[in-house]
């Protein structure tokens, strides 16, 4: 597009409630040429508009190897949320993107992958985990650590059952404690722990973490005591995006931009930036 703030519009194709206030689009082109000839990574993200509104930044949610459409999953939180979340299938709203850096997946090829995620944060790794799912045979060993505060708050239930089915993935969810119900099955605890208590091993292996600012910053520690470099743990900023291309100057930190530097950094990298966010 020759202006880089106009939208593409797209069609919400279906809607998906995951949990109170969270809700998942599915959306598609109206502009058949558009939506064949655009592309993205896993790791991007876009700015969604509910017109009258204004936009709100969040990832794009599904794995680019899922053609024809692309998914978002949003917690109502302000204005636009709000307004998004009123929406339903057969209605428009605008997309703009893809912007940001990506996981290196290719460079993870062989290796064992450890994500770990907690809430609402769970969309971002769910893009590379199933980008990795369909590619299964370039990587060794994968785990998926979850945890959420209630297990009503757990995003992506329909998923969890099918990763807990699969024989070539190790899911391990958990709710914080006083979140669990008589019926679950899951681990209780915070996720730092759960980390710790399942132990995965850092041998060739990649982790790549995405959760509140707290449970990133008291997740790190437990992998450097598990044996992880600092240089093979991946994080997500998208929480600090905001105008998607770093003019507006709210997404930095520091003297780093998150719009255009990231939203994917490596745990080295974070540990460089000032402890502000």
């Amino acid at each position: 597009m020759d202006n880089i703030y106009t939208p593409y519009l797209m069609n919400i194709s279906d809607v998906t409630d995951e949990a109170p206030g969270v809700r998942t689009f599915r959306l598609n082109f109206q502009n058949e040429n558009e939506g064949k000839n655009f592309k993205f990574q896993t790791g991007q993200f876009a700015l969604y508009s509910a017109f009258g509104y204004g936009e709100s930044t969040f990832c794009i949610a599904s794995s680019p190897t899922r053609k024809d459409y692309v998914e978002c999953t949003f917690r109502q939180a302000g204005r636009v949320t709000n307004a998004l979340s009123e929406l339903n299938v057969g209605d428009t709203i605008g997309f703009r993107g893809p912007y940001g850096n990506v996981f290196p997946i290719e460079e993870w090829e062989g290796k064992n992958l450890v994500f770990i995620a907690g809430g609402i944060a769970l969309p971002p790794l769910r893009s590379v985990i199933w980008n990795c799912l369909d590619l299964r045979d370039k990587y060794k060993n994968i785990t998926i650590v979850y945890g959420a505060k209630t297990v009503a708050d757990l995003v992506y239930k329909h998923e969890l059952k099918e990763w807990t089915a699969r024989d070539d993935v190790n899911l391990v969810t958990a709710v914080d404690p006083g979140g669990e119900t008589p019926d679950w099955t899951g681990k209780v605890g915070f996720v730092p722990t759960v980390v710790e208590e399942t132990a995965p091993d850092s041998k060739d292996t990649i982790a790549i973490v995405c959760g509140p600012p707290i449970m990133i910053k008291f997740t790190l520690p437990v992998l450097e005591k598990l044996g992880f470099k600092q240089d093979k743990v991946y994080t997500t900023l998208e929480n600090r995006m905001k105008c998607g291309l770093g003019k507006c100057g709210r997404c930095n930190i520091g003297c780093t931009y998150i719009c255009k530097e990231g939203p994917v950094f490596t745990a080295e990298e974070v540990s460089k930036m000032p402890d502000e966010f």
